[in-house]
């Protein structure tokens, strides 16, 4: 078998001058709007707000913006805020097939990076591609076993990161490797920190992002790493997986097919594992026009992680709320939508929120279970109070690659999380600048801690 690290530093590093199709960068260009669709509403909120205050004194120089506080300084300070803040409210991208969040990890460390070092928009996008290529293939490499202990986002996000600054540094072949190498060793980030109460989650991806930057800032100094740590017997893959990886699909289609075309973007603000679920329900109700009044019972059959991460019958906190189907479907039925206001202190006390919750249940689908983690799909058996039984099979969700949203779902989508923090003419101007703009972003007008 080749080298699998060696060919991804390869693939990565050249980035830095290969031909960019068109579609590629458009898809770049996408995925930084949603970026910053999911980090502005995450600015303002703990854990990335208490961080920003604890860590002001360790901003240091530079040019690398944090959009947490509002201030400039170093590239890893402002890397591991914006990507922490991004991962806050659950509006982050997937890439469905490693069951990883790319964005929240890859794209704030190469932002950061690429204003640092007086990058420009085209070079951003090409070291999002490449971060995004490095950690979507290792995230195909080691599941779905990988997600049974560890947080995929924490732990391959540290590839995207080190790979994306890498491009940013210009490094060659060699020196990408080492950046690689040396980030499998910082990779972590446990289930166990959101299967219950606490703040760890967002920390993951900011870790991730900081560590990354950090293993490319140390192989642009010539520090090295070991260059079989992905596949070797006691490497990443075999410690984080049943196997040393499974590296030929992994990496099929380099050179020919980039993750970045195939991601999910968000239409719910809450876990994707209950996504088949919330498009099911939102489907039948549409259909047969029931409310939340009008349900007795709701089963939700899915795939292994619908049934292990949210099935969780009782909420008391936000980051509960967001991994419940109970909870989630009860606010859609109730609210008409899963997005921001279901998790504002009200809603998470609506007695008619709490009302539906007991009358959802949820199970594993061994057929959905078989098709996880290409397929995301789930089975509804909806039961009425006039005595009508509905079912429905969701094979997909709205989002994924054979749903996707359109550039104007993604911009209104961007509308809904950025005006209410930015306002109207500079949530619009951003947008223009993210699709179309050849210089970076900078400063944004903002009320978040640090101003």
């Amino acid at each position: 078998m080749d080298n699998p690290l060696i060919r991804l530093a390869g693939h990565a590093a050249n980035w830095r001058h290969r031909p960019m199709p068109a579609d590629v960068a458009h898809r770049a260009r996408r995925a930084l709007v949603d970026w910053f669709a999911a980090l502005l509403p995450g600015c303002s909120q703990p854990p990335a707000s208490l961080m920003a205050k604890v860590l002001a004194d360790q901003r240091g120089t530079g040019r690398a913006i944090c959009y947490v506080d509002g201030h400039a300084g170093a590239l890893r300070h402002a890397a591991l805020l914006n990507a922490t803040a991004s991962h806050t409210v659950e509006f982050d991208d997937i890439y469905r097939d490693a069951g990883y969040h790319p964005g929240c990890p890859t794209i704030p460390a190469a932002l950061a990076a690429a204003q640092a070092h007086g990058g420009d928009m085209d070079l951003l996008l090409r070291a999002i591609t490449a971060g995004y290529e490095v950690g979507c293939r290792i995230g195909l490499a080691i599941q779905p076993s990988h997600y049974r202990y560890w947080h995929t986002t924490g732990t391959v996000g540290t590839f995207g990161a080190a790979a994306a600054v890498g491009v940013v540094l210009g490094l060659d072949e060699t020196r990408m490797a080492h950046a690689i190498a040396t980030a499998a060793t910082m990779a972590g980030g446990l289930q166990q920190a959101f299967r219950g109460e606490g703040m760890s989650k967002p920390l993951h991806p900011g870790h991730a992002a900081e560590a990354g930057a950090l293993a490319a800032l140390a192989a642009s100094a010539g520090v090295t790493g070991a260059l079989d740590v992905l596949h070797g017997p006691v490497g990443f893959a075999a410690a984080t997986s049943e196997d040393t990886g499974k590296w030929d699909k992994a990496l099929a289609g380099l050179d020919e097919t980039f993750a970045i075309t195939g991601m999910t973007f968000k239409n719910h603000g809450c876990c994707g594992h209950i996504f088949p679920g919330l498009d099911g329900l939102a489907a039948l109700q549409d259909t047969h026009g029931f409310t939340a009044d009008d349900i007795v019972k709701i089963h939700l059959g899915g795939y292994s992680a619908t049934k292990d991460v949210c099935d969780r019958p009782e909420v008391a906190t936000e980051q509960q709320a967001r991994f419940s189907a109970q909870y989630c479907m009860g606010a859609l039925l109730v609210l008409g939508g899963v997005r921001l206001a279901a998790f504002t202190p009200e809603s998470l006390a609506d007695p008619r929120i709490r009302a539906v919750m007991p009358k959802v249940t949820v199970s594993l689908d061994p057929a959905l279970a078989q098709d996880y983690p290409a397929r995301r799909a789930a089975r509804l058996r909806v039961e009425l109070a006039d005595g009508g039984v509905l079912e429905h099979y969701q094979p997909t969700r709205k989002g994924d690659p054979d749903a996707p949203l359109t550039d104007a779902e993604l911009a209104a989508k961007f509308r809904e999380l950025a005006e209410p923090v930015l306002g109207k003419p500079e949530a619009a101007a951003l947008l223009v600048l993210l699709r179309e703009g050849s210089t970076l972003p900078g400063l944004l007008k903002t009320t978040f801690s640090g101003d």
